[in-house]
């Protein structure tokens, strides 16, 4: 009887405590994206930029919970050319790994750091690097910049004529989630 009443009172808390959470609790897919990955070579420096990504995540409180966010590597395009694009390709293994994904179990808002799991060319790794999220209305603004090196997840440094890029790159993400 004890046992049962223990049970009662759990239950009791945890719906009073857990459910008004939930109640607030707004599932976001992004509106907008725009990805900028910029690198140098001993040529030029180098853009590509894609707008093709999808968001999701669940705001509550003052977070953004179950984060995901994919690119599909042949959406990033490259302001230099075609060439160019096949070589990124070839570089980030699109025909083997055709998503970037980043995976996080919480993001709080403000300015605070985005930690979770990074996978790029097949290989997924821990990272952890500065956001900014603000809410306007039911939007969510979220910022982020990263450097990367390309040798940290396997990948050749893309290259033409024995001329190779840098192995660092700058990342910088947009999304506007609703």
């Amino acid at each position: 009887m004890k046992t049962t009443k223990n049970l009662i009172s759990l239950a009791v808390l945890l719906g009073v405590t857990i459910l008004p959470q939930l109640s607030n609790a707004q599932k976001l897919n992004q509106k907008t994206t725009t990805v900028i990955v910029s690198g140098t070579s001993p040529m030029h420096d180098w853009e590509m930029t894609g707008s093709t990504a999808t968001f999701t995540g669940i705001a509550s409180g003052n977070a953004i919970t179950n984060l995901t966010f994919t690119v599909p590597v042949k959406n990033l395009k490259a302001e230099k050319g075609k060439t160019m694009e096949k070589k990124a390709y070839e570089a980030l293994k699109a025909d083997k790994a055709p998503n970037v994904t980043f995976t996080s179990s919480s993001i709080n808002l403000g300015k605070s750091n985005a930690t979770g799991k990074l996978s790029i060319a097949g290989v997924s790794r821990n990272v952890s690097f500065p956001v900014s999220i603000v809410k306007k209305g039911n939007a969510y603004i979220i910022d982020g910049t990263e450097t990367i090196k390309l040798s940290e997840f396997g990948m050749e440094r893309p290259g033409f004529m024995g001329i190779k890029t840098g192995d660092v790159v700058t990342v910088k993400v947009n999304v506007i989630a609703e």
